[in-house]
């Protein structure tokens, strides 16, 4: 009587003389190849060391994951870019430093503070460092100015703010709306020098109105983005 197809039960091999942790006989021949896999298994576990120093071996491993993450962190942070806040003051004194090119058409009578709808304005006006308009002049600003609304009080203004201040050198572009009697914020739209690829803002805000004479503090908030510092740069 068979089990198997094609082998009889007295052809099976004793079970006996099957080796532990192998599928060979138990010759002699078999008994010799599994001492050498046993020493093999057992030198394969002394070169891992004892279980502290496998614990070292983790602990390292983890060390130097968390270092990894840190560096990657800190290039994070350093990728944040720069900031730059200054201030300076415009003075401007009319059919002086600036003049009235196209007069406007409607809305409110030209006064002080006022200018008819569709008015333009062009002008040239000294940056001094204090409010004070005999202090240093440490820039220029020129541009227009295009009044748009009907009561005469807001423009749309753009204009080049070129400064040589605390050891910055360079030039801003600037376009927004403003407004003539209270603080106004135009977006810096472009730099060279210094100044090139900063981003922000310039807030103006009236000080001094005295006849002909203005005096027009400038805050400057400037952010450069993480890529400027690879950007080209003219020389």
């Amino acid at each position: 009587m068979t089990l198997t197809a094609g082998v009889a039960v007295s052809q099976w091999p004793d079970t006996r003389r099957i080796a532990r942790g192998g599928c060979a006989p138990a010759t002699a021949a078999g008994s010799h190849d599994l001492k050498k896999r046993r020493a093999g298994m057992v030198s394969s576990m002394a070169s891992m060391g004892e279980p502290c120093d496998r614990k070292k071996l983790q602990c390292r491993f983890l060390y130097a994951a968390a270092a990894s993450s840190s560096s990657q962190s800190d290039r994070s942070r350093e990728g944040h870019g720069k900031t730059l806040r200054f201030n300076l003051y415009q003075q401007e004194t009319v059919n002086k430093t600036s003049y009235m090119v196209v007069d406007g058409v409607a809305g409110a009578a030209a006064s002080q503070t006022t200018t008819p709808f569709g008015t333009v304005y062009v002008f040239r006006d000294d940056l001094t460092v204090r409010a004070d308009r005999s202090s240093r002049v440490a820039g220029v600003v020129e541009g227009g100015s295009i009044t748009t609304s009907f009561d005469g009080l807001s423009s749309l203004s753009m204009g080049k703010i070129t400064v040589n201040h605390r050891g910055h050198r360079g030039s801003l572009s600037v376009l927004g709306g403003t407004h003539n009697t209270r603080p106004s914020d135009c977006p810096v739209v472009g730099g060279t020098g210094d100044f090139a690829y900063a981003v922000g803002y310039v807030r103006t805000s009236p000080v001094d109105f005295r006849g002909s004479t203005l005096t027009i503090k400038v805050e400057f908030h400037l952010f450069w983005p993480p890529y400027a510092r690879r950007a080209p740069t003219s020389k």
